[in-house]
């Protein structure tokens, strides 16, 4: 009745049916984690949105200034004189400290003998693994 040939096909047949269903549960399953992230995003936007429309409106100059009057008394704030704003020339001169290197020896390729250090590695650290 059946031949060899038909069970064969019959069983490539139901085999690439079930491998079809899986693909496609896999891609179902695939796409809805996509809008789950891009629900997450839409509501991480909206915070955002939210958290900046919020900022702006705790930090408008009217509103500033009605709390820097209420809480003048607590805050010790006082208007800025000109004498307190200063320019540039001003500061004064950081001064410069220059080191004496040329009594330190010269570690790694600069040193001309070969001998960086007394157990022959180079004394220079640079944050690279330690041997």
């Amino acid at each position: 009745m059946f031949r060899t040939s038909d069970i064969v096909l019959i069983a490539v047949m139901v085999s690439a049916a079930a491998l079809t269903y899986k693909t496609k549960r896999e891609a179902e399953e695939q796409l809805a984690a996509v809008h789950k992230l891009q629900a997450q995003i839409r509501y991480e936007e909206d915070t955002i949105d939210l958290l900046k429309a919020d900022w702006s409106l705790l930090t408008q100059p009217s509103r500033l200034q009605k709390l820097a009057e209420i809480y003048k008394s607590q805050l010790a704030l006082e208007p800025v004189n000109a004498r307190q704003i200063i320019g540039l020339d001003d500061l004064p001169a950081k001064p410069v400290t220059i080191e004496d290197l040329s009594s330190q020896r010269l570690g790694g390729m600069a040193d001309s003998s070969g001998e960086g250090s007394l157990d022959g590695k180079d004394p220079v650290v640079t944050g690279g693994i330690v041997q």
